[in-house]
This record gives structure tokens, sequence and C-alpha cells, in this order.
């Protein structure tokens, strides 16, 4: 079996002329000892009974050695050339064995299993036909290789001889995405010769062990399997897969862990936490007494040492100015604070490895698996001084109490100036800030909290308290690609065996309209609680904050940045059987947050500043 395998950081793939394409496709049918689909099938019985598919085979033995392995999550784009791959999909699902989702559209169904590999941390595969399909998942591809998530793509493709020779939906498959997988290998057709199902089984478990770093690269990403075909494309799937017998897979081996590095007391240090950093931030800046600056996708906002207002005290001299050390958690994208502290040749980074890809803005940071503060006496003066200035910078964006003597005084003034003061509080128009003080303030430790990449979630990031929730984001390289899809595959993956809770997105109109083809499900399928907050302001604001608005006119920042809309929200989620919700004041969206339904758009219109 021949192999192309690409590692995390191996070269480019380049795309080939028309005639390297031919060579190529010669030199492949004579290395494969393949000519024509007749002298193939002649080389083994199975292939003459009308009945068997050497496709079938090799696809249930690759499907069901990642299902042992783990895979619990199979999401399939419908094709010609993969239904062999499809329907030993169906037939696992029917045996219990996976959950099966089925989306039209392969960018939707590429970041709808990365959201499931956030959540889970384990791979959930991709099945697509070959053409532009595959193309269609290069998006979800950068996202999991920079952020470091696990993603299984199994495209079908043409078998050797109907590649560069203009036949139907044909072209160059391997090697597509370059060095964004973790392992890619153009498999050998299957002819229904002895030892295929186990070479299947071969490929499914190398593939698994790079999707998860468990095969020698310790970074979990996408690993690329392009699997040619030829017809018969389905047939009848092996006894032994639809019986539901397969062997059971030995426990991984566990690599042994690397001594910590240690980070001795003395120099002025904060925590940096980034997008994925997770609960180890908030421990680490507890153990060693240093400030927590964590971004609002960390999901590591709590704790005493959450500093409020980070973006200004960076720039305080007194503050910023007097870091020696910043150790940082996942990846911040958030602030050009946090970038330009982390830039500083002053200043000594510690950045402790993750998921994605290793962070040097300063060219000489420090990189290690982890991280151990030695022992001694914290320097609370340092984290003091932090504290202090974030209880100024502190925001509060609660309604003030009810004046409850008030509202029941016999004095009418007093009793009317009460009541005006609630009705005031009831009716209190939405901001920017309030949508996200709302959203914040309903979601708990049960649910989860999706950002999409707008405008809304810097200012998230600026003004909401410290809170244990758990957050997700595509910051890998912070598109919007694809932020629906990602939030409905998070939404499945977490309430999977009918666990409680809610997934919200908080997004941006824009956001909502790249992937609103995301909003079509099955109706076979069960939908997830799932909504989406959507702050419209007509068009791309966050253009407004940036250099641009102040070099280009106003006509041209309306033409090519802010990208002015009026879409119809409501008619786009009645289109796609989504409820619908407009609200205009806090108290409204406090309800529609609350509400049930599995699947709602709460749409607050917002003013452009």
């Amino acid at each position: 079996m021949s192999a192309s395998a690409c590692s995390r950081r191996s070269s480019h793939v380049s795309t080939p002329s028309r005639t390297s394409s031919r060579s190529r496709a010669r030199r492949s049918r004579t290395r494969r000892g393949t000519t024509t689909p007749a002298a193939v099938a002649g080389r083994s019985d199975v292939s003459r009974d009308p009945g068997a598919s050497p496709a079938s085979a090799a696809a249930a033995a690759l499907l069901d050695e990642l299902v042992a392995h783990g895979v619990r999550h199979v999401v399939v784009s419908p094709g010609s050339r993969s239904q062999a791959l499809a329907l030993a999909a169906a037939a696992l699902e029917r045996a219990g064995r996976i959950r099966l989702h089925v989306r039209i559209d392969e960018r939707v169904a590429g970041f709808t299993a990365l959201g499931i590999g956030r959540e889970t941390r384990v791979p959930a595969a991709v099945i697509c036909t070959s053409g532009t399909a595959v193309a269609n998942l290069l998006p979800a591809v950068l996202e999991a290789h920079h952020a470091g998530v696990p993603l299984l793509l199994l495209t079908a493709d043409r078998p050797p001889e109907l590649r560069g020779v203009g036949a139907n939906q044909a072209t160059t498959q391997p090697g597509i995405f370059g060095a964004f997988t973790r392992f890619a290998m153009d498999a050998e057709t299957p002819t229904g010769e002895q030892g295929e199902v186990a070479a299947a089984r071969a490929i499914a478990r190398r593939a698994y062990g790079a999707a998860t770093g468990d095969a020698g690269d310790a970074v979990a990403g996408p690993v690329h399997l392009n699997l040619p075909y030829r017809e018969p494309l389905a047939g009848a799937l092996p006894e032994w897969f639809t019986g539901g017998r397969t062997r059971a897979v030995p426990d991984a081996i566990t690599a042994p862990k690397r001594d910590p590095h240690a980070l001795e007391r003395g120099p002025r240090t904060v925590v940096i936490a980034g997008a994925d950093a997770g609960l180890a931030a908030e421990e680490l800046a507890h153990a060693g007494g240093w400030p927590l600056i964590a971004e609002i996708v960390s999901g590591a906002r709590f704790g005493r040492q959450v500093i409020h207002g980070y973006r200004a005290l960076l720039r305080d001299p007194d503050l910023g100015g007097r870091i020696e050390r910043a150790v940082v958690l996942g990846h911040p994208t958030l602030s050009r604070e946090v970038a330009a502290l982390l830039s500083r040749p002053d200043v000594d980074v510690v950045a402790v490895r993750g998921a994605g890809e290793d962070l040097d803005l300063n060219h000489r940071t420090t990189h290690v698996d982890a991280v151990a503060v030695t022992p001694g006496d914290p320097d609370r003066a340092w984290l003091g001084s932090w504290l202090q200035a974030s209880a100024a910078h502190a925001v509060d964006l609660d309604a003030p109490a009810p004046d409850l003597d008030g509202l029941a005084s016999k004095d009418p003034l007093a009793r009317a100036q009460a009541t005006r003061a609630e009705l005031a509080a009831v009716r209190r128009p939405l901001d920017r800030e309030q949508l996200a003080a709302a959203v914040w303030a309903a979601t708990w430790p049960h649910d989860r909290l999706v950002f999409g990449s707008s405008r809304l979630v810097r200012v998230a990031d600026a003004v909401l308290p410290g809170k244990r929730v758990p957050v997700h984001a595509n910051r890998g390289l912070a598109g919007i690609d694809g932020t629906i899809a990602t939030a409905l595959g998070i939404a499945l993956a977490s309430q999977d065996g009918a666990r409680p809770g809610v997934t919200r997105v908080l997004l941006g109109d824009l956001t909502l309209l790249h992937d609103v083809g995301a909003l079509l499900l099955p109706v076979s399928e069960e939908h997830p609680r799932i909504q989406l907050i959507v702050g419209n302001d007509g068009g791309g604001t966050i253009f407004d904050g940036l250099e641009v608005a102040s070099l280009a006119s106003k006509d041209d920042m309306d033409r090519v940045q802010y990208t002015p809309q009026q879409a119809d929200v409501a008619a786009l989620a009645s289109a796609y059987g989504w409820e619908h919700t407009r609200v205009t004041t806090r108290s409204a969206l406090d309800q529609a947050l609350i509400a049930p339904g599995s699947r709602r758009i709460i749409e607050v219109p917002l003013e452009r500043e």
C-alpha cells in the first residue's frame, strides 16, 4: 500500500499542471498495476459478485475501526462517489454505535464536526464526495489546524485511471489541504483482494492517533484520508459489520508526563489566558498569587485574581509597564495591548503548549509543556496593586434594585418616583454592553456560550465580570466562517445523552448571514437546544473602530467595509423552521433567553455608533 503522509509541519503540495496530472495518473496506474476497471475486476471473485462491493467492504472496515477507537459522531454530505461510506455510516447509526448528522453543504458539515471536536476533544468524521465538495472543507481544516481541534476528513475520490483525464468531478485531491493536516493519505483503491480489510483498519488506527495527537504528534488536529473507489460504489455490507461484531480495541498507551517548567518567584508576573486556556490558567494564577488577564473566550475568567479593564491597565506604565514575565495559556487574540506585551523584548514570555500553534510574538518566547510554581511567598504588593486598579475599572451593568419602600410608600410623590424608576429599568433600551451582559447572566456551567468573531466579542471582553462558564469561539484564525455550524456541533455534543443545558451564540448580523445555510437541519434528526442572539446593526460595524474608518470616505466605507444589509431575519428564521423573537429592551431579552424552545433566533436591533 502506498501512502502520502503530511505531518503538521510538512511542505505544501503544489497544484500540478495538466500535463503533470496526466503523467502522474499514468505512473500511478503503472505503479499500482491497474489499467482498466475490467482488468481490476478480473482479479477477485468478490468484484464479480453483483451483491458485493470492495468499496463497501473497505468503508465498513475503516468506519468500524474508527468507532472502535472512540468516534461517536459522523457528519455526512451526500454524494455518489462516497455512497459506500455513507451507507456504512447509516448502518452504524441503526446499530446505535454512532450519531449521524446529514448536512447538504460540506462547509457546514466541516464546521459541525469541528464543533463536536471542540466540545468533546474526540474527532468527528466528515464524509463527502469528490470534487468541489472536498474544497469546501478547507475553512474548517484551517481553523482545526490553528486551534488544535481533532477532525477526521474522509473524502471519496475517483480511482487513479480517472484522474487527470477530464473525468467528471475529478480533481487533484491528494494533498489538497497542504501542511494543514497532521496526517494525510491517498489510500489504495479497494479491489476485493485479501488483506484490504486489515489495511483499512490500519489506516483508521493511524488516522485516529494523528487526529488526537497520540501518534507521535503531541498536537491534535485535522487528518485527511482520500479514499478512491471504483464501481460498484456500494453493495451489501459484510455480515460481520451489520451484525455488530467488532473487535475490542486495547487501551491507548499514555505517554509519560514530562517534568513541568519551574516558575521561580521574584519576577513581576501576570498570567495571560487566551482562547481555550481553560481552568488551568485560573489555577496557575491562584497558585502563584499573580494577576489573571483572562480573555472572555478563555474559559478562565473567574476567581479572585481576575483583572477587570485589563486593556487600560496594560497601558498604565505603573502596572503594565512594570511587567517582567508573562505566562501564557491558550491563544490570545482579542486585544492589541496583550499582543504588544507579548511582543516586548524586555518581557520574559513563557508559553504553555496547547492545542494550537506555538506562540512567539517576541521571537524569544520559552515554550514548555507544563508549568509549576516554586514554593515561597507571593508578591502581595504586586497582586494588590493590580486588584486595586481592577476594582476601579469594574463595570456594573445591572439595573438598580427596586425601591421597595418607595413602591409601598403612602407618600404619592415618593411612590410615583419609585414607580418611574422601576418602569425605566424595565424599559431600559439595549446597547451592546447590555446585550452581552444579559447573555452572560443567563448562562451557567451546564450551558455553553459561543462567541462569533464580531464586534460583540470585544465588547463582551471589555465589560463582563468573572464567572465560571464553558466558553467556545473559533479563534484559531478568528474568522466568521462556520460560527452557527460550529455552535450546532457544540450543542449536539454537549447535550448528548439527554444532558441539560442550552447553547447560546452571541454573534453579529454579518456572521449570521455568512453561515445562514447551517440553519437547515434534517427533519429526521433530533434538534439541539440552541439560541442565536444576533446583534443586528445592519453591517460590519467592527470596522468603525479600525484605522480604515479614519482614512476612507463614508461612501467607500459603506461600499467595501461596512457592507450595509437589510436582510429580514424573521423571514430567514421562518424559512428554516427556527423560532424568531425581536427584542428591544433588557427585560424582554432576559425573558427570551429563558423561554423554552429548541431552536430560536433572538434578534436585537442595534444602532451604529
